[in-house]
């Protein structure tokens, strides 16, 4: 199948100028270009994409990406190096998630104080709550 950069800017979300910007540092080397040089995405260039974008997500940058794409041409001598890197990212990411939890939790926290300081109509009955008497779910985000 074939697709036009504005039919992959639509489908995954990325404008056509980001696009184009992947293309010009090398991330579609397979590309097709049909008359006029006009981009024909394929399904190829769409797993290239999903690729580019989950090691974005997960903190790398375009040349630390760059350089894993350098590695995939390489092929099977290069399948320890990119197995690593993903490991490397999938720690990094779990590490996100728990400093994540954590603020999350800290908002849970704060958004049953300021409800219950307004539903009680003074924010010092709240402080004096003993941390026994809070919610379980919420009594250990405390501070």
């Amino acid at each position: 199948m074939s697709y036009s950069i504005g039919e992959v800017s639509n489908m995954t979300g990325i404008s056509v100028s980001t696009l184009r910007y992947y293309d010009a540092q090398g991330f579609f080397p397979k590309i097709i270009r049909g008359n006029g040089g006009i981009r024909e995405f394929s399904d190829h260039e769409l797993a290239v994409l999903k690729t580019l974008d989950c090691l974005k997500s997960s903190g790398l940058s375009i040349k630390e990406i760059q350089h894993f794409f350098q590695l995939a041409q390489l092929e099977n001598e290069s399948l320890e190096a990119r197995r690593d890197l993903f490991y490397q990212q999938k720690s990094a990411v779990i590490k996100q998630i728990e400093e994540l939890t954590q603020t999350l939790n800290m908002i849970r926290y704060k958004c049953w104080y300021y409800d219950t300081a307004i539903e009680l109509g003074d924010e010092r009955k709240v402080q004096d709550i003993p941390t026994e008497k809070l919610p379980e779910d919420i009594r250990s985000f405390r501070y």
